[in-house]
C-alpha cells in the first residue's frame, strides 16, 4: 500500500465517522438514515452523468451490494438507538475486517502477507478493547445483536463491493450505481416497514442528513478505489481506525467520557495502522 493510498484511506475513515455522528445526532435515528438514503439516489445519478459506463457484469454485484447495504443500515440505525456512539461503532465495525480477512484468504484472489494478517489482529484487539465496555458499564445489551448483524453485513458487502469494482471497470461508476441500488432499496424498506411517517418532515434534519449522505458517498467512494489498488483486507482493516475519529467526535461533541481503556484501545488500533504501512 502507498503512502498515498493510505493516507487516501485514513481520510475515507474520517468521513464515515462524521456521517455516523450525524445520524446518531437525530431525534430519530431511522428517520435520519431514510434521508441519507433518498438523497444517496441524486448523488448516484449526477456521478454516473459524469462518469463512464460500468461492465454489465457488474450489474450483479450492484444489486448484491445495495441488498446487504440495507441490512448494514437497518441493523445500524436499531443499534444507535440502544447505545452510544463510542460503543455501537466500534462493535458494528470491529468484527468487520476480521470476517474479511478470514474469508478472503479463501475467496478473494489478493496475496495477504502474514505480517497483514498481524496489523490486522492487532486492529482487531484495539477494536474488541474498545467496545468492552458494554460488558462492564451496565451499558444497554441489546445493543449488541443489532451492532454484530451490521459486522456481518458490512463485511459481506466489502468483499462484494471489492470484486464488483474490479468488474466494472470504472470503480466511481460502480459506487454510483451501489448509491442509487443502495438508496432505493432502503428508503423503499423502511417505507414498507414503518409507512410515510418514516420521513422526518423539519429542514434541519434534511440539512443533516444530505450532508451525511455527501460524506458518506466520500467514504464510500474512496475506499472502493481503494479497494482496486492494495489488497481488500488490509484497506477494510485500515479503514476501521474511523473508530478513533468516532470515539474523539463522542468525547468532545457528544460529552462522552474519555476512559482509560478508551484511551488504550486507541492506542492498540493506532499500533495496528503502524504496522499496515510496514
Amino acid at each position: 500500500m502507498t503512502l498515498g493510498v493510505f493516507l487516501a484511506v485514513l481520510g475515507a475513515a474520517f468521513l464515515h465517522a462524521l456521517w455516523n455522528a450525524l445520524i446518531k445526532l437525530g431525534t430519530s435515528k431511522v428517520g435520519g438514515m431514510v434521508i441519507l438514503s433518498i438523497v444517496e439516489v441524486p448523488i448516484g445519478l449526477a456521478v454516473i452523468s459524469f462518469a463512464p459506463p460500468i461492465d454489465p457484469a457488474a450489474i450483479p454485484w450492484v444489486l448484491a451490494a445495495g441488498c446487504t447495504h440495507f441490512a448494514y443500515k437497518f441493523f445500524l440505525t436499531y443499534a444507535y438507538d440502544r447505545g452510544d456512539l463510542s460503543r455501537v461503532y466500534p462493535i458494528a465495525r470491529g468484527a468487520a475486517p476480521m470476517v474479511v480477512a478470514l474469508v478472503g484468504a479463501f475467496v478473494l484472489a489478493d496475496v495477504v502477507a502474514p505480517f497483514e494478517y498481524l496489523a490486522i489482529a492487532v486492529l482487531g484487539a484495539g477494536i474488541l478493547l474498545m467496545a468492552r465496555g458494554v460488558f462492564t458499564s451496565g451499558e444497554d445489551r441489546k445493543l449488541l445483536p443489532f451492532a454484530l448483524g451490521s459486522a456481518v453485513a458490512t463485511a459481506t458487502y466489502t468483499m462484494i463491493d471489492g470484486m464488483g469494482a474490479r468488474v466494472s471497470g470504472a470503480p466511481v461508476a460502480y459506487v454510483a450505481w451501489v448509491f442509487v441500488a443502495d438508496g432505493t432499496f432502503f428508503t423503499l424498506g423502511m417505507l414498507a416497514l414503518r409507512g410515510w411517517d418514516v420521513i422526518p418532515r423539519n429542514w434541519h434534519a434534511w440539512r443533516m442528513g444530505s450532508f451525511a449522505s455527501a460524506a458518506s458517498y466520500g467514504a464510500y467512494a474512496v475506499s472502493i478505489w481503494a479497494m482496486t489498488v492494495a489488497p481488500i483486507a488490509v484497506v477494510a482493516a485500515l479503514r476501521e481506525t474511523s473508530i478513533l475519529f468516532a470515539v474523539l467526535i463522542g468525547w468532545l461533541a457528544f460529552g462522552e467520557r474519555m476512559t482509560g481503556e478508551k484511551a488504550l484501545a486507541a492506542a492498540v488500533i493506532v499500533a495496528g495502522v503502524m504496522l499496515t504501512r510496514l
